[in-house]
């Protein structure tokens, strides 16, 4: 075994060996699960129609609508969602800058507090807090992250939440009606691309996680193999009842 002999060394091999997988997902989470969730649904839906043996042109209506309303529910839903959480974020934050415009010594006995009782030094906490709080700004960005867990300076986007919303769902909605619209006339080469897209997915979404690619992108397949399935025999099902 290596034995490691100078600090140098050692800082080098902690930094090596220290990196972490982005936990929040960044861009890459929403994205993926929107197309996820576009590319299931809209095959769910258009297996589940051409179970009841109808028409090319229905399936791919259906198939086109789906992906429409679908994309635009997310979008809506989306934005409504992120709106209203940073509506109520920025009416927290409104609350506490008025605390420490009016109370600035009652805040930074409260910052002082909170750092005592993670282990600081009683001195040692008042005068962090001290100097801490005397930039307004800077004091209600620490009260923010300490007292409300935000960072008031990386606020999410409604525009941008709905818009990458609706791009990623489409997107995904679109992979199961792409062979119709380049001239197929059966169903299966629609699934065919679906379940490779649904296998691509789960292998992406195992950057965020801690499961391997081919795990991820297997249970993602036989999830959205599985909806479909079920799906069109309701939709087979439905088709012999109505007839």
């Amino acid at each position: 075994m290596a034995i490691i002999e100078t600090d140098a060394v050692l800082h080098e091999a902690h930094r090596d060996n220290h990196t972490h997988r982005d936990v929040n997902g960044g861009w890459l989470r929403p994205a993926v699960f929107g197309a996820m969730d576009g590319l299931v649904s809209n095959l769910a839906l258009m297996t589940g129609v051409a179970g009841g043996a109808v028409s090319q042109q229905t399936i791919v209506i259906t198939g086109l609508a789906g992906l429409a309303a679908g994309a635009f529910s997310m979008a809506a839903g989306e934005y409504t969602s992120v709106a209203s959480q940073r509506e109520l974020v920025e009416a927290e934050l409104d609350v506490e800058r008025r605390e420490l415009r009016k109370h600035p010594k009652d805040e930074m006995a409260e910052l002082a507090a909170l750092y005592e009782s993670r282990g600081v030094d009683a001195p040692l906490a008042r005068e962090v807090a001290r100097q801490l709080s005397r930039d307004p700004e800077q004091a209600l960005e620490i009260h923010a992250r300490e007292e409300l867990g935000i960072d008031p300076g990386d606020l999410p986007s409604p525009l941008v939440a709905a818009v990458s919303s609706f791009g990623a769902f489409a997107l995904g909605a679109l992979l199961p009606v792409l062979p119709y619209l380049l001239g197929a006339s059966a169903l299966w080469p629609a699934v065919l691309l679906a379940l490779v897209g649904l296998f691509a997915c789960g292998a992406v979404v195992a950057r965020v996680t801690a499961r391997s690619w081919w795990f991820s992108g297997l249970r993602q397949l036989a999830l959205g193999g599985a909806a479909a399935a079920m799906t069109y025999g309701l939709g087979t099902l439905f088709g012999v009842a109505v007839g």
